[in-house]
């Protein structure tokens, strides 16, 4: 039996990529897919652990090829993408995969697995509180921060689109409520 998709996506910030990582160690079946993006590596990043570092020629090349299941310009020159390959290869081992993914990359899985996919949006308490979180990071530039602040507004619209939304406001609850949705999608049987 192949596996089922778990998609959390949500603005930089609000605390998804925490949430996977929790979800990862329950013993659920999850492996995580990694993604390919085309920007450069930051220096805590693993090239096949945290994602698929490609030049962007390469990346193109790629999409040409159709080998995304999804793919976007999520800034100007900086792609990132879901390979076919890489959510095939997690799938035909019985395995569900897992996505740490942007707003309209989740929405486009959603699209594409239907009900064998679970799509959870993690919404920060309000973007003063994200604000907080992207500058204690210390990994962006003024400039990056205000992108990611612009894309953020816009990408909590689409929230209702999602079939949960968690509120990541008190950290233990948000892991309590993914772990939920998570083990109801994953063992519910119609």
């Amino acid at each position: 039996m192949q596996g089922k998709l778990i998609i959390l996506s949500a603005p930089s910030g609000s605390g998804k990529t925490t949430i996977v990582r929790h979800l990862l160690t329950l013993g659920l079946g999850l492996e995580f897919s990694i993604s390919a993006t085309s920007r450069k590596p930051r220096s805590n990043e693993k090239e096949g652990e945290d994602y698929y570092f490609l030049d962007p020629e390469t990346f193109l090349k790629k999409v040409e090829e159709g080998a995304f299941l999804e793919w976007e310009e999520v800034y100007a020159q900086q792609y990132y993408g879901t390979l076919r390959t890489e959510v095939e290869r997690i799938r035909n081992k019985g395995q569900h995969v897992v996505f740490d993914i942007d707003v309209v990359g989740g929405l486009n899985l959603k699209q594409e697995f239907g009900d064998n996919a679970l799509a959870i949006f993690i919404r920060p308490p309000s973007l003063e509180v994200m604000e907080q979180r992207l500058r204690s990071r210390g990994t962006d530039s003024g400039e990056q921060l205000k992108k990611r602040l612009s894309k953020a507004a816009q990408e909590m619209t689409y929230a209702d689109k999602f079939d949960q939304v968690i509120v990541n406001d008190n950290l233990a609850e948000s892991l309590a409520e993914a772990e939920k949705c998570v083990k109801d999608f994953l063992y519910f049987t119609p």
